[in-house]
């Protein structure tokens, strides 16, 4: 980091942190957050905090955007960076929030070369250089009441890592120290599992939207990996290890938190 980049982001942290009040109440009811220890909390507040400044929050549909829903996108969206930096979300500057899905029109082409105007309503989507896209809705479902693998904030956040290699293909640019061939291998591996477990129609630990790509993979993968991880490292040590590798962290399960402090 150069001195002036330091020095702005110090001036962030001094002038603009998020009040500690609305820190706390969006916080307690958060359990991805605190499942934390104190010190990845109060590192997880330092980074919304720099989010908030640098990402533009705007409502749609009539929705008004309050600093409460800033925060709970930001903290959540700054679990899944905590040890990769605030810059793995560059090259652009908008966070959407709608009351509830959205509906999205597309063309699709059917096996017959048919093409049909689809109009899906959605949870959450990620633009490659472009917007990230809620339901405000489903963020609180998620962030409040969690289950098993489910989480739309770490869901589109994992695809904007994704795209940092130029495109959502299951394949973010990986550390150094990672291999290439023992990560291609071993999501390509559980992947192709996945399919023919469905083809086959036994029942699948994943969410059989996992199966749609390689991109919707590693996403609903990195919900598991943040919410159930030792219910993931139990069906498949590899694809943790990996995960582990990648985010470099080994979160708390969420899922076990909340039984405990919630239910």
């Amino acid at each position: 980091m150069n001195i002036i980049r330091k020095w702005r982001t110090l001036r962030i942290l001094k002038h603009y942190p998020i009040p500690f009040d609305i820190w706390l109440e969006v916080t307690k009811n958060l359990p991805l957050i605190q499942a934390r220890p104190v010190s990845e909390r109060a590192r997880i507040r330092l980074l919304a905090t720099l989010f908030i400044h640098k990402k533009t929050f705007t409502g749609a549909a009539g929705l008004k955007v309050t600093p409460e829903m800033a925060v709970t996108v930001a903290a959540q969206a700054c679990v899944a960076i905590l040890h990769l930096g605030l810059n793995s979300y560059d090259g652009w500057i908008e966070v959407i929030l709608y009351p509830g899905a959205f509906q999205i029109k597309r063309d699709v082409t059917d096996e017959n070369g048919v093409v049909h105007s689809q109009t899906r309503g959605l949870s959450g989507e990620s633009w490659s250089r472009g917007p990230v896209i809620f339901s405000w809705q489903d963020i609180k479902h998620d962030s409040q009441q969690p289950y098993r693998g489910h989480n739309v904030v770490i869901h589109e956040f994992a695809h904007k890592l994704d795209m940092l290699s130029g495109r959502a293909n299951g394949m973010p640019p990986l550390h150094p120290d990672m291999s290439l061939q023992e990560w291609t291998e071993t999501l390509t591996a559980a992947w192709q599992g996945l399919l023919r477990d469905l083809a086959a129609h036994k029942h699948t630990y994943l969410d059989p939207y996992a199966a749609t790509n390689p991109a919707e993979f590693f996403a609903v993968l990195s919900e598991y990996f943040f919410t159930t991880p030792e219910a993931l490292k139990q069906h498949n040590a590899h694809l943790f290890e990996q995960l582990q590798a990648y985010y470099r962290q080994s979160p708390p399960d969420l899922e076990a938190f909340h039984n405990k402090h919630y239910a």
